[in-house]
């Protein structure tokens, strides 16, 4: 068994050796530049973009021509929100989002706020969803975009975006989701659920720095681009595209696309004994409800313990997270659980566990013995 065991398959997953073996001849052997279009190398180079493109639009129900490729969910984040509310020729407007987003949209609404535009963020549940009433009722006639992501990176919880897409249709205002931590792990139908969508390589076992949006072209065709150039990605992304990234993106969408449900199984049954056992901790409890969640994440609060101790000593012999890896080098309560109403201490005190294809059952025993014992030597005042 890999020393320590692994269990932060959200902050990234390790490139799988087939998708490694496919990138490579785009290294040395077929490395010309995808746009030079006047010679066989190009031509080349160009044909694996738009195969893997292919194999992306594919994971997704999509068609390749609303991909767009980027270097990762966080820019396609903000191709996404700064292109649509920079698109609107009159100034100001207003956009919905929720209190639990992740960085990559908090920061960017907030950037946005400085510029003029009214931000409105929804709280959420105890149990981490939005309410549809709230945002039915936050909705304006200057809004210009709402943004609310699929399954959050922390607790694994899953909003109702079916609902929320109709809602925003049915005002026919523009509806974003950041869908990085849901595809590849569970089916995503990106016609029916968004207008624009990103997601990212190396959370689905592909390689870092390549990510995607999703724009759905039958009911959304105004984005303004972000970065100026070239004209690459049918002018919304300017530069060289990077092809043995994209290579390794559709290859690791085409994997997902094969074995993922198969593969939820396994993983249930792993997070699931996982928790059983961790549960039985006093004072331990689950942050996030139980269904609809991610199959592959559990975040769990442990009472008794002083977090930060706690945490530093699981990761003797394990890697596991206290939240975003975006945001987990400061020793902060994370937002996502005290929006859900944890107080800051219990949210500190909170772990999440996230399992993926390399996680084994003897792995799982073993982070049961060691959480339990860390436990059980730190704790203080436990019944």
């Amino acid at each position: 068994m890999q020393s320590p065991v692994y269990l932060d398959y959200n902050a990234t997953t390790p490139c799988l050796p087939p998708i490694v073996e496919t990138m490579l001849p785009y290294f040395s052997d077929i490395y010309a530049n995808a746009a030079s279009n006047q010679y066989l190398a190009g031509w080349k180079a160009d044909e694996a973009v738009e195969k893997a493109r292919e194999e992306v639009a594919e994971l997704i129900h999509a068609r390749p021509k609303e991909i767009i490729f980027t270097s990762g969910a966080t820019e396609a984040v903000n191709l996404a929100i700064k292109g649509v509310v920079e698109g609107f020729p009159q100034p100001g407007g207003h956009i919905i989002t929720a209190t639990t987003e992740h960085n990559a949209v908090l920061k960017t609404c907030n950037y946005l706020e400085k510029k003029g535009i009214e931000i409105t963020y929804l709280p959420v549940d105890q149990s981490g969803l939005i309410n549809l009433h709230d945002l039915e009722t936050a909705i304006r006639s200057d809004t210009r975009l709402i943004t609310i992501m699929l399954a959050n990176n922390e607790t694994g919880v899953l909003q109702p975006l079916t609902a929320i897409y109709q809602l925003a249709r049915k005002y026919k205002i523009p509806f974003f989701t950041d869908a990085t931590q849901a595809v590849g792990k569970i089916p995503v139908h990106a016609p029916e659920t968004a207008d624009l969508l990103c997601f990212s390589a190396h959370k689905m076992y592909g390689p870092k720095g390549i990510g995607c949006l999703y724009i759905n072209k039958k009911n959304y065709h105004s984005l303004l681009p972000q970065i100026h150039g070239g004209g690459h990605e049918k002018n919304l992304r300017s530069g060289t595209l990077n092809v043995p990234a994209i290579v390794g993106f559709g290859k690791a969408a085409s994997i997902a696309n094969t074995d993922q449900v198969e593969e939820n199984n396994r993983i249930i049954l792993l997070r699931n004994k996982l928790e059983s056992m961790l549960l039985q901790l006093d004072g331990a409890s689950l942050n996030g409800i139980n269904d609809p969640r991610l199959p592959h994440v559990s975040n769990i609060s442990f009472s008794h313990v002083e977090g930060t101790a706690f945490l530093k000593r699981l990761n003797q012999e394990l890697a596991v997270s206290s939240g975003s890896a975006c945001s987990s080098v400061i020793n902060q309560p994370s937002h996502v659980l005290t929006a859900m109403g944890l107080q800051p201490a219990r949210a500190l005190a909170s772990v999440r566990f996230s399992l993926g294809r390399l996680t084994t059952e003897e792995a799982i025993d073993f982070t049961i013995q060691e959480v339990r014992k860390v436990w059980s030597e730190l704790s203080f005042g436990a019944q």
